[in-house]
């Protein structure tokens, strides 16, 4: 058990870190405000700087694509739209289990809104148990527990472009196209996925093809994609701001800094103001209601993402300041995106500083501690059913499941 006496003695050494890091962060932000309105006059030579340069620093940074000193208010959507998402859950394998086996459930929630039609709340589980499923990760080093999140993120990729294609072909019997009422399609995290960049490039194509296909398959409906990334530790954004600050004509990093112990990054001259992130500074900048301008990342999975390359910007939802993704294609349409970040933002007022879909998908994935003790309960009753012998789990976990204390 937690010994909170113990414990207690060590809370006021971290109030006093806790208040130590807010007056640094003030600072920080301070700087980078001022390096803002230096870059906001430099925007087009530092843009160009970045794309010339970028592949010598040793840190990736988001190129913005309007005028920095945009502040563009966000209006709510439309009475009636209608919202999209999917989330995943699962039971991860286990040895110690009466088989090796796992589950992968994806919730999923389709809201409509002024329409007088019923929601959609279910969720869609799949077993995962023959050994060439099982096993197949194992010939490029990847564990079958990571294996399984890669899989739950394709699955929650698919299971949202089969919603969006059903909740368009709903729409169009019941309004002509001219009437059809605006739809979203969200997910809870980034459109960049980042682990990607660690795979093998075998692996990789089991994994990015069908999520760009599935995208592809939004984009056919014109159903706007968003990635809503709460409490985002990004800092991409700031990173361009570097640029600015760089003292030197060629901001060559590798150059004029280095990356060694005796002068590491972030002892550059440019990075007097990190770890400052994004969602930090923006946080002093917006009002509710208002985004920021538009960047373009440039990371380098982004490079095998097509025209489904991600843009995003920071929302002032109220409680925080989010980050809010799109692919190229609706960064593109000025009225999809608008649209899609109307809806976002209404999303959040409804669900009280969180979009109620989000967190309703999340509910329907989650698989509570109740639900796996009845899954491994159904899968015994049908290995016995089978005239399967000796089932049952392994003595380590059958003691730990009770003390005998």
């Amino acid at each position: 058990m937690l010994d909170l006496m113990k414990l207690a003695r060590q809370m006021q050494g971290i109030s006093q870190h806790l208040s130590q890091e807010a007056a640094a962060a003030q600072e920080r932000v301070a700087a980078a405000r001022k390096l803002l309105a230096i870059a906001a006059t430099r925007q087009i030579n530092l843009v160009e700087q970045a794309e010339i340069w970028g592949d010598r620093a040793p840190f990736t940074a988001a190129q913005p694509t309007e005028v920095l000193s945009l502040r563009n208010p966000v209006a709510t959507a439309p009475e009636a739209h209608t919202v999209i998402a999917t989330d995943g859950s699962q039971i991860s394998p286990s040895h110690h289990e009466i088989a090796y086996c796992y589950l992968i459930n994806v919730g999923r929630v389709v809201l409509h809104y002024g329409q007088s039609r019923f929601p959609l709340l279910d969720s869609l589980p799949e077993v995962v148990y023959r050994a060439e499923d099982l096993y197949l990760s194992r010939q490029w080093g990847i564990s079958t527990e990571e294996w399984m999140g890669h899989r739950r993120t394709v699955a929650e990729a698919v299971v949202l472009a089969e919603l969006g294609e059903a909740v368009h072909d709903s729409l169009t019997r019941v309004n002509s196209y001219a009437d059809r009422v605006p739809v979203l399609a969200l997910v809870d995290g980034s459109l960049i996925y980042w682990f990607l960049e660690a795979l093998p490039g075998e692996a990789r194509d089991r994994i990015l093809p069908p999520i760009l296909n599935a995208w592809d398959r939004l984009r056919q409906q014109n159903i706007p994609l968003v990635g809503y990334l709460s409490a985002s530790r990004s800092g991409e954004a700031m990173n361009f701001l570097r640029f600015a600050a760089c003292p030197f004509l060629q901001p060559d990093c590798q150059t004029h800094c280095g990356s060694d112990e005796a002068n590491p990054a972030d002892r550059a001259p440019c990075a007097r103001f990190l770890p400052l992130r994004d969602a930090t500074f923006w946080a002093t900048e917006l009002a509710p209601g208002e985004r920021s301008p538009f960047w373009r990342s440039t990371a380098s999975i982004l490079e095998l993402y097509g025209d489904h390359r991600v843009y995003f910007c920071y929302l002032n939802v109220g409680p925080e300041v989010a980050r809010v993704e799109v692919p190229q294609w609706v960064m593109e349409d000025e009225a999809l995106c608008k649209s899609a970040l109307e809806m976002v933002l209404t999303q959040v007022q409804k669900g009280y500083g969180y979009p109620v879909t989000l967190a309703e998908a999340h509910n329907q994935a989650v698989v509570k501690g109740g639900d796996r003790s009845r899954f491994f309960a159904l899968l015994e009753q049908e290995m016995i059913r089978a005239g399967l012998k000796n089932v049952g789990t392994s003595y380590k976990e059958a003691r730990k499941r009770g003390s005998i204390a």
